[in-house]
């Protein structure tokens, strides 16, 4: 530990305490640029999706190099957004909850939005908030090609929800939304190609083509028609990235400040994140997290307030009282557990930046 990073550990636990998410903005200010420079070079649109940092600051600082608006996974997200000025938004699921509860229609109202659906149950509830708005819906489709979550299975079932809103008079066709599996991209094209030749007869064009992922920045450009780009993961990177291959330790800009609570026994030890804090998704990978300092101890287990540390393959072990960064194996639902996120640039705090749409889930 060089004698910056000692002393931002020190500003963290005298003004915040642990755990704590810290940001590196020069770090994230890179993974800005770098996203959009993907998209630039392959000729399409970048749409971020917010729901990995969901803050209005930082999208705003995605849209100022060059984003064409954002994606959001819930209303709730889109209404912070909208809330600080930022009206070009797609929703990336199937909002029957927030539909059928009346909030689309009161969003709808005011900013005109885009979304998604695979089924006629969200066209009727959409069609439904779009009149009680009194203002068109544009609706994508979604379409699934390997990943098997949401998603149509087939051009004919696409082209058939497609049908349903030509026939609506308050509905619009606006494109379609991908979320390919990253070995799926050439499945993907021939949906693409069946879809285009389907549309034409119905008197549509594809409009947007919309495809996601940060590990899909590798496929990139393959698909002939895509107009966009979504990706959340990489403005932070985090180490299911780093498996992936797409960020180093140097790419990844979210971590969590945490302490050595506890050194009961000589090959293990306690700290102050458990599953409330880094959560329990492993994204695939062993254990819950790289710690910078000691990289190969195992953060093996969890309860709401403890890490459990495996120390037994430790040269060098921490002691009580010791402050640790931790790279998430997920961060964007490390993000979701936090308030706040403590920005630094050169191991100095520079501001707080307020997690505003965290917990909204419908």
């Amino acid at each position: 530990m060089n004698r910056d990073s000692s002393t931002l550990k020190s500003a963290i636990i005298e003004n915040f305490g642990t755990p704590c998410a810290v940001i590196d903005l020069d770090v994230v200010e890179r993974n800005i640029k770098r996203a959009q420079t993907l998209c630039d070079n392959a000729g399409v649109k970048n749409r971020p999706h917010i729901k990995t940092h969901k803050s209005p600051l930082l999208a705003k600082m995605q849209i100022a190099a060059g984003a064409q608006g954002i994606t959001c996974q819930k209303l709730g997200e889109a209404e912070v957004m909208a809330n600080n000025g930022i009206n070009d938004i797609v929703i990336a699921t199937n909002l029957i909850g927030a539909a059928r509860s009346g909030r689309l229609a009161v969003l709808q109202k005011r900013v005109p939005l885009k979304v998604c659906s695979d089924n006629l149950f969200s066209l009727t509830a959409y069609s439904n908030a779009a009149r009680e708005a009194d203002r068109p819906l544009d609706v994508m489709i979604e379409c699934d090609t390997g990943q098997k979550r949401a998603g149509v299975e087939t051009p004919r079932e696409a082209l058939a929800l497609a049908r349903v809103i030509k026939e609506d008079p308050i509905l619009n066709f606006a494109g379609i939304l991908f979320y390919p599996s990253q070995d799926s991209w050439p499945q993907t094209q021939i949906f693409l190609d069946e879809m285009v030749k389907g549309l034409s007869y119905l008197g549509y064009q594809p409009g947007i083509v919309s495809t996601g992922g940060t590990p899909n920045f590798s496929n990139i450009g393959k698909l002939l028609g895509a107009t966009e780009h979504r990706a959340g993961t990489c403005i932070f990177n985090d180490r299911m990235m780093i498996e992936d291959g797409f960020a180093t330790q140097e790419n990844c800009a979210f971590s969590v400040y945490s302490s050595v609570v506890s050194r009961s026994g000589t090959e293990r030890g306690i700290l102050d994140a458990g599953s409330k804090t880094l959560t329990s998704d492993t994204g695939g990978l062993q254990g819950f997290g790289l710690i910078l300092e000691y990289p190969d101890a195992q953060i093996h287990k969890f309860a709401e307030e403890h890490g459990f540390l495996d120390l037994s393959e430790c040269a060098n072990k921490p002691t009580v009282g010791d402050i640790v960064r931790i790279i998430p194996n997920h961060v964007c639902v490390a993000v979701n557990m936090f308030d706040k996120l403590v920005a630094v640039r050169d191991n100095q705090i520079v501001e707080v930046i307020p997690v505003e749409a965290r917990g909204l889930l419908v």
